[in-house]
């Protein structure tokens, strides 16, 4: 299944999309359907996606995120490549839609990078979970843009708010369900900005696996149902070119990964 969560003239709602049109269901809230399930009794109206205004799948318990999950990404930023999952947390604070604008002010970073990424969203409670069930705890897929303040990231010697500046999260638009994506390592990222290609990257290229960092993440926190995983990005990012790139007044960044979709964002300096 693929789903998204919308405002129509009727309200918000979680919504089954059948081609250009959402099938409303009787949740309204994604963690409600992950404990009831879907059937085809709770169909409703029918909105066209084009009348309908996409909203994030969801607004996470928890964001763990993986740095230099991509060997090739490490090294084009002259990192190691790391042994075990470099972990780290996102505000949920930053979570935006498709379509909503990446804000930043410009006095506080000018260094505004974009990161693709798969984002996992857990459906049932993991905590010390094997590598093979793993996969189990998944509910679905969806989109990330792990928008990242570079020099903040320098600055501060860690990542709380070069990662987690209200906006620097987009997700969406959509979330597959696990049962559509048997083997979430075998899916292309590509990248753009103002339609120019910047990342083309493979998941199978992830140095952690989807299954692993499950487990691994899970000995160390409880996943409940709603929280995401981002799982790292491919090399390409802005901060690697030369000369360095970065996002500014108007730029528009979208993450397309096949499947799942395609998550697109301007953004603002305040």
């Amino acid at each position: 299944m693929k789903l998204i969560r919308y405002r129509h003239d009727d309200g918000e709602g979680i919504g089954l999309v059948q081609g250009d049109k959402a099938a409303a269901l009787a949740s309204a809230d994604l963690r409600e359907l992950m404990l009831d399930g879907v059937v085809a009794e709770q169909l409703g109206i029918v909105h066209p996606l084009d009348q309908c205004t996409i909203l994030p799948p969801l607004i996470p318990g928890k964001i763990l995120a993986i740095g230099r999950n991509y060997a090739e990404h490490a090294r084009e930023l002259n990192n190691e490549v790391p042994a075990e999952p470099l972990v780290f947390a996102v505000m949920p604070s930053a979570v935006i839609g498709d379509g909503n604008v990446i804000e930043w002010e410009a006095a506080l970073t000018s260094q505004v990078d974009w990161e693709g990424e798969l984002a996992v969203i857990i459906g049932r409670t993991a905590r010390r979970v094997s590598h093979a069930e793993a996969l189990d705890f998944v509910f679905g897929y969806t989109i990330a843009n792990d928008v990242s303040a570079r020099d903040l990231q320098t600055r501060d010697k860690q990542w709380t708010r070069a990662k987690g500046l209200d906006t620097f999260c987009p997700l969406g638009p959509a979330v597959v369900t696990a049962d559509e994506i048997p083997d979430p390592q075998n899916l292309r990222i590509v990248t753009t900005v103002d339609g120019v290609e910047k990342q083309n990257g493979s998941t199978a290229d992830m140095i952690f696996s989807v299954s692993f960092l499950i487990a691994h993440l899970s000995r160390a926190f409880t996943l409940n149902p709603g929280d995401v995983i981002l799982t790292g990005t491919p090399s390409g990012v802005g901060k690697a070119m030369n000369p360095p790139e970065f996002l500014g007044e108007g730029s528009v960044v979208s993450v397309e990964i096949e499947v799942i979709g395609k998550l697109t964002n301007s953004c603002r300096m305040l």
